[in-house]
């Protein structure tokens, strides 16, 4: 007697006529890989924003004043920006491990290497080349959820991993500053950059896709076919085989207004993570006259705040999704409320009490974690074999707050002397982004080329 035939083997459509192994449990190896893109992500906001925290002690050593330092906090966004594209291109043709693996030891190497600067020119260089190797992480984490993931759960699975950008600057400050004052500001560097290396050869031990994963059983591979994942392109085609690019995609996929919308949103919810990356240190110790003792202490709130926004977000998604909402409501209402919440920023410039002006802060901030769900709608519109470029595109987009909102408050700051009408920047850019979401994004579907 023939042995039974795996469905992995089989077409969808021939699933559908085979007896299911109904009483079998699913696995849950998508937990699993969740866990990994938590931890990549992580790692990922750890090395793009620990220059920040060094820049007290690397500025006085290097020689390096408030304008030139903004100039090169802006550097990283440039490259980073402008490899987007590209990144997402080698993505499609390579597949989510070799990309994540490549990005990951690479972007740590240059984390490395600024640990190693004697000079303005080569902290610059390395932030350029963190930018580029950086730029294919949001797309791969794209892909993978809409990968491994079913559509009710996509939510819940990006709000998980975006956590990530929160939690360790929350809970990893303190340490790193305490690092900082006992082996001076390189010794950030050399700590964070060899932990990416080494999560690298994590990653490429212990990822596959779901249809080439051992311990993924054929109840889980079902289960997330069955919910939309992309476990194939085609019958018998896995994810990760290379796909022809045809550079015309670029203008058509920006024809449409999904595409269109969530861009400028993203753009919105960016600026005001943007802010408290890069100058919200600074505007505690310049407006707020806070010691960095306090400031260390202060800065950990909204990070946690924002990290619990996140979680709730992508959680009352994916539940009014379950609930049987439409994904126009269930995927646009947490991010429309997030961005109208993030507008409140603007009410820190009328306290006092340093009390309320980060209870003010971290609900600014908590309001943009519920916003940072737009890599699911990526997710949800993307057209087939597309999801790399689609991710691209709507990066570059996002990103682009990474170089207009550093210097826009620091040309404000600087003509101004304070950091009022900063803020009140940030706040009209979030109602901006609502207004994208509420007019231009329309119906959530996935795009047809």
């Amino acid at each position: 007697m023939a042995p039974p035939i795996s469905p992995r083997s089989l077409s969808p459509a021939s699933l559908q006529d085979e007896a299911r192994p109904s009483m079998v449990r699913r696995s849950c190896v998508r937990y699993r890989i969740l866990g990994l893109l938590a931890a990549g992500t992580m790692i990922n906001y750890l090395d793009r924003t620990v220059l920040g925290i060094a820049a007290p002690q690397l500025t006085k050593e290097l020689g390096i004043d408030a304008a030139l330092m903004g100039l090169i906090f802006s550097a990283f966004s440039w490259s980073y920006v402008v490899a987007q594209i590209p990144g997402g291109v080698f993505l499609d043709r390579f597949g989510s491990k070799l990309t994540y693996f490549l990005a990951m030891t690479l972007w740590s190497l240059c984390t490395l290497a600024q640990g190693l600067v004697t000079g303005v020119g080569a902290l610059f260089a390395c932030r350029l080349g963190l930018g580029v190797t950086e730029s294919p992480c949001f797309p791969t984490n794209s892909r993978i959820v809409a990968t491994w993931f079913p559509q009710t759960e996509r939510a819940f699975a990006t709000g998980t991993y975006t956590v990530g950008e929160y939690i360790g600057l929350a809970f990893f400050s303190p340490l790193l500053f305490a690092l900082m004052g006992a082996f001076g500001w390189r010794s950030l560097f050399y700590v964070v950059g060899a932990a990416g290396v080494i999560f690298g050869l994590i990653w490429w031990r212990f990822y596959r896709e779901p249809l080439d994963h051992p311990a993924a059983n054929d109840a889980e591979i079902e289960y997330i076919e069955a919910g939309g994942g992309l476990t194939r392109h085609s019958p018998g085609q896995r994810v990760g085989k290379p796909a022809k690019v045809d550079w015309r995609d670029i203008g058509r996929l920006l024809k449409h207004r999904q595409l269109a919308g969530i861009c400028l949103g993203q753009f919105a919810g960016n600026s005001t993570l943007v802010f408290f990356l890069t100058w919200f240190p600074t505007y505690l110790a310049t407006e707020r006259h806070m010691g960095w003792l306090k400031i260390g202490f202060f800065a950990v709130m909204p990070f946690i705040a924002a990290s619990i926004g996140v979680l709730f977000g992508g959680a009352f998604s994916d539940w009014l999704l379950r609930r049987g909402k439409s994904a126009n409501v269930a995927r646009k209402l947490p991010i429309i409320a997030g961005l109208l919440l993030a507008s409140t920023i603007v009410l820190a410039n009328f306290v006092q009490s340093n009390v309320a002006v980060i209870a003010i802060l971290s609900l600014a901030f908590f309001a943009q974690g519920m916003a940072a769900l737009g890599w699911t709608l990526v997710s949800d519109i993307a057209p087939d074999g597309k999801l790399g470029l689609t991710g691209g595109i709507f990066n570059v987009a996002a990103n682009l707050a990474g170089i207009i909102t550093p210097l826009v408050i620091g040309l404000i700051v600087s003509a101004t002397g304070s950091f009022v009408w900063a803020l009140a920047f940030i706040g009209v850019v979030a109602l901006i982004g609502a207004a994208a979401y509420i007019f231009v994004v329309g119906d959530i579907k996935r795009i047809e080329l």
